[in-house]
């Protein structure tokens, strides 16, 4: 894994760099100029401004639906979906395609970035070689993190930013296996990105810092005008994207359509065209009127959202941070106006504003603060930036669950959330560690009963019940404590019901999650109830969940571990695991054939767990597939490598459900 990682991040510094040797090619057959400037387009003739953009958007749209849909749009969608839904697969087409696409879009002024491209780029080309090594699912996808990583670094010249713009948004986790991969990748992409591009941050001559304590206040309130700005940013995007689908034309002639109103717009207004960054220095170094901000944060968001909503081809990336750059200019600059001597100038605000609209719209917060900070190479303005950044991310996740790219995910009916656990206790069930042995009180039972229970009893909390064995409340010993000296004086005094507790009590039901339970363990040291009907059926007691826990937690790493040593050709002996657990190797019985995970319910049914399972592929090779997805349907020949007692292995072998769960 480390030397792939290498490759792909070598090839992915090089795709970076390609990339933008290609727009700079494609700007001179469009403009006439390898990078035009706002006053070199002021000069041109209007009908020039409509026409590139429009013949722009009709090549555009033609690569798009000739050769690969997936290069439609700003690409991290299609990498977070084959990631979640394809195992990490994307077609080696896509490379090609997209860089393309997204190149001529950008080239001949589509509104939008070269970050989101280069992502898929680099994702697909990482994807192309690991499924050219025929490695299994969990290193496929980790193998696409590497490439996104690679793509981020080399344009950003930003290794820290790309290495966690590829966990936190991409692959959503932070381990270890998969994260060291991915820096290395990250590392070498800028390696190569310095090798050609230079060592120097996107942003140059940037320095603010923060002027006073009370300043954090403006900054704050710029996070929540951020956090307004991204929400409407997402929402326009996705209506546009409505009101173009609604249009019975070609897509090619759809995305031509588009490029010509971009082209209009950018009659009077050029900042819009293409990625921007010649506006967003104007917004950095406090040159820009703010009412002109002002207005090109309303059509920003409208011209991107032309651009891709009518089939171009693009990231929203950079967008992000043009939109953000110039509300915190126009920000900064009626603070400035206001309290001159006690805030920083405009684009001290106009540089918060890029991370905090990028975090809002992105829901990633972390990536958004490390990649300004390696934009600028400026550590002066972190705590604005953190401030602002958690501040709008907070707000947008509490007005909208999906960011900019798991929306349009979810529009198809794809949630790459769902399913993933929050920890390793999510999947298991209450009824899998819940003791059936409750020592119970009834509410008229005199206090010095309840006592010699409490203290022949090995836990902490008696359960007060009806005659019908419902819960009404408990008694913990923390409770009963301060009268246990005087119990035989108090128990004609004293009944249950005058020391238990009532009412709002923890308990859970056996079809609740352990992770349900640990979140009631947080707030609670005693034992959990377990309630069916309104009935006390059992208890869950913390040691029992920490047991767990520990299995749970042996069992991810085996199955890490299996992965990395166990070959195609090799066969597993059985291997005794965690209390009465085995690891073993069993064939797919015949009468699994054809159906998937789901379907035979295999955990509850069997007992077992499936840490992976062997592919015989249809030319007779064999291939490891790592913690597959409950949607996966069996095969003739595969192997399942699965754990559980050795009674319940046998019960699997034979494809016969164990009669104590029929």
């Amino acid at each position: 894994m480390v030397l792939v990682s290498v490759v792909i991040g070598l090839l992915g510094g090089l795709c970076a760099v390609g990339f933008r040797l290609l727009i700079q090619f494609l700007n001179r057959i469009f403009w006439g100029e390898g990078q035009y400037t706002l006053e070199y387009i002021y000069g041109l003739p209007f009908w020039w401004k409509i026409v590139a953009p429009a013949v722009g958007g009709l090549i555009v749209g033609f690569i798009v639906y000739r050769f690969a849909r997936e290069a439609k749009g700003h690409g991290v969608p299609e990498v977070m979906e084959a990631v979640a839904v394809r195992g990490g697969r994307i077609r080696p087409r896509v490379v090609v395609a997209k860089m393309f696409a997204s190149g001529i879009s950008i080239a001949s002024g589509g509104s939008v970035g070269r970050e989101g491209p280069i992502v898929q780029i680099g994702s697909a080309l990482g994807s192309t070689i690991g499924q050219w090594l025929k490695i299994d699912q969990q290193r496929l996808r980790t193998l696409v993190g590497c490439g996104a990583a690679a793509g981020i670094a080399g344009t950003f010249n930003a290794p820290v930013a790309g290495a966690l713009f590829a966990v936190e948004i991409i692959l959503g986790d932070f381990g270890v296996a998969q994260f060291s991969p991915i820096v290395i990748s990250s590392v070498a992409a800028t390696v190569v990105s310095h090798r050609f591009l230079g060592d120097f941050p996107a942003f140059e001559n940037v320095s603010y810092s923060l002027v006073n304590a009370t300043e954090l206040f403006a900054y704050a309130a710029l996070g929540i005008l951020a956090g307004v700005v991204a929400l409407a940013f997402i929402r326009t995007l996705y209506r546009t994207e409505d009101l173009f689908d609604k249009i019975q034309l070609h897509p090619a002639l759809k995305a031509a359509i588009g490029g010509t109103l971009i082209g209009v717009i950018g009659i009077w207004l050029p900042h819009i065209f293409g990625v921007g960054y010649e506006a967003i220095n104007e917004a950095l170094d406090g040159t820009m009127l703010w009412h002109i901000m002002v207005i090109l944060v309303v059509v920003k968001i409208a011209a991107v959202s032309i651009t891709i909503g009518s089939g171009g081809s693009g990231g929203i990336f950079a967008p992000s941070l043009f939109i953000g750059a110039m509300l915190g200019g126009a920000v900064g600059t009626a603070v400035h106006t206001i309290w001159p001597d006690a805030t920083a100038s405009p684009g001290a605000y106009a540089l918060v504003g890029m991370g905090a609209v990028v975090a809002a719209g992105t829901h990633a917060p972390i990536t958004a603060i490390l990649i300004i900070f390696e934009l600028t190479n400026d550590y002066e303005i972190i705590l604005p930036l953190m401030i602002s950044c958690i501040i709008a991310t907070l707000l947008a996740t509490r007005m909208q669950a999906a960011s900019i790219y798991t929306m349009k995910l979810l529009r198809r009916g794809i949630d790459v959330y769902k399913g993933r656990a929050v920890n390793v206790l999510q999947s298991v069930p209450v009824r899998e560690v819940v003791r059936s042995d409750v020592v119970c009180v009834a509410p008229e039972d005199g206090l010095g009963s309840v006592v010699a229970k409490l203290i022949d009893h090995p836990g902490t909390t008696l359960f007060v019940t009806d005659e019908d064995s419902r819960l009404e409340g408990i008694v913990t010993a923390d409770q009963i404590r301060p009268v246990m000296s005087d119990a035989s004086a108090l128990d004609a005094l004293l009944i249950a019901q005058d020391v238990m507790t009532g009412g709002e009590f923890p308990a859970v039901s056996p079809q609740d999650s352990l992770a349900d339970v640990m979140r009631h363990l947080g707030m609670y040291r005693g034992e959990v109830p377990v309630l069916e009907d309104g009935k006390l059926i059992g208890v869950i007691w913390p040691k029992d969940v920490i047991e767990r826990y520990n299995t749970e937690i042996f069992k991810r790493d085996m199955a890490h571990s299996m992965v990395s040593a166990v070959t195609p050709d090799s066969r597993a002996e059985i291997v005794h695991a965690a209390q009465d657990a085995v690891v073993a190797e069993v064939p797919v019985p015949s009468k699994f054939v054809g159906r998937t995970i789901r379907e035979l319910d295999i955990r509850q049914q069997f007992g077992v767990s499936i840490l992976m399972i062997k592919q015989l592929s249809p030319d007779g090779v064999e291939r490891l597939e790592a913690t597959p997805d409950a949607n996966y349907s069996f095969s003739e020949g595969d192997v399942i490598l699965a754990m559980g007692p050795d009674e319940a292995l046998r019960q699997l072998r034979r494809g016969t459900i164990r009669k104590n769960r029929e």
